[in-house]
């Protein structure tokens, strides 16, 4: 029990180790990018576009088939949904809300930590194993802002330019299998009636519940055979007709 106690202590003060680290990490990243230039050492502008280049651009491909993929599966379901209650022209503000509140922002997220950011994990850990983040100490060179601040400033520029060109990619396509559904959906209208199967056969069964309850709400009234009655033509009918109807029959004189 007692081991038990003090690897969960050292476990607790191992992450709050870490967690100050990240902090002061992204404190002094943030002092070199926005004050280096007074202790004549700035940013420099090439490794920062170098990686932009390498968190944005590259990452164009792979940030257009997953946005490309999350708005045509959620125009297929949206649409399907939907369609069940007879909503599908709302399909396109609810995806649409979706895809730039929640699903652009988190895919990019995700992609550039999983992406980017373990490279630029594993290529710090092997200068640091290589010794050459301690060689740019002797030169006189902050690793901080040599190494960290442009990856900083290039994910701070580069993450809001591949939202937005998630949303754009996403949008287009869900707009484009909107359409195709639709055009499927009135070709398919045109070849079976002005109703589609689907519609047709929930308005059948729609309206066999609501008269089968209407006969079950009525009582049942018993019906009487009413006494033979002589016609003009001389013949003789017998009619079983119900009470209510023998009720409201006019009396005839009996011959």
């Amino acid at each position: 029990m007692l081991r038990g106690i003090e690897a969960l202590g050292r476990g607790t003060v191992r992450r709050f180790d870490e967690i100050g680290f990240a902090t002061a990490l992204f404190g002094e990243s943030l002092f070199w990018t926005f004050a280096g230039w007074r202790w004549r050492q700035p940013v420099r502008l090439a490794a920062t576009v170098a990686q932009m280049v390498e968190v944005g651009i590259q990452a164009l491909p792979i940030a257009t088939l997953l946005a490309a993929t999350v708005g045509l599966m959620l125009a297929i379901q949206s649409l399907y949904s939907l369609g069940l209650f007879g909503a599908e022209s709302f399909a396109h503000v609810g995806i649409a809300l979706a895809v730039t509140r929640e699903f652009s922002p988190l895919i990019i997220g995700i992609l550039v930590a999983g992406r980017s950011g373990s490279a630029l994990a594993a290529r710090l850990s092997t200068m640091a194993i290589n010794q050459e983040i301690d060689a740019l100490k002797v030169i006189g060179i902050d690793p901080v802002r040599f190494l960290v601040a442009p990856a900083l400033l290039a994910m701070l520029i580069m993450l809001p330019a591949l939202t937005m060109w998630a949303n754009i990619v996403a949008l287009m396509v869900k707009a484009g299998s909107m359409i195709s559904i639709a055009s499927s959906a009135g070709a398919t209208r045109k070849r079976t009636g002005s109703m589609p199967i689907t519609l047709r056969a929930s308005t059948s069964w729609l309206i066999a519940i609501v008269l089968s309850r209407a006969a079950r709400a009525e009582p049942d009234r018993p019906a009487t055979r009413m006494p033979m009655i002589k016609g003009e033509n001389s013949r003789v009918t017998a009619r079983a007709m119900p009470t209510w109807a023998k009720d409201s029959a006019p009396n005839r004189p009996s011959e």
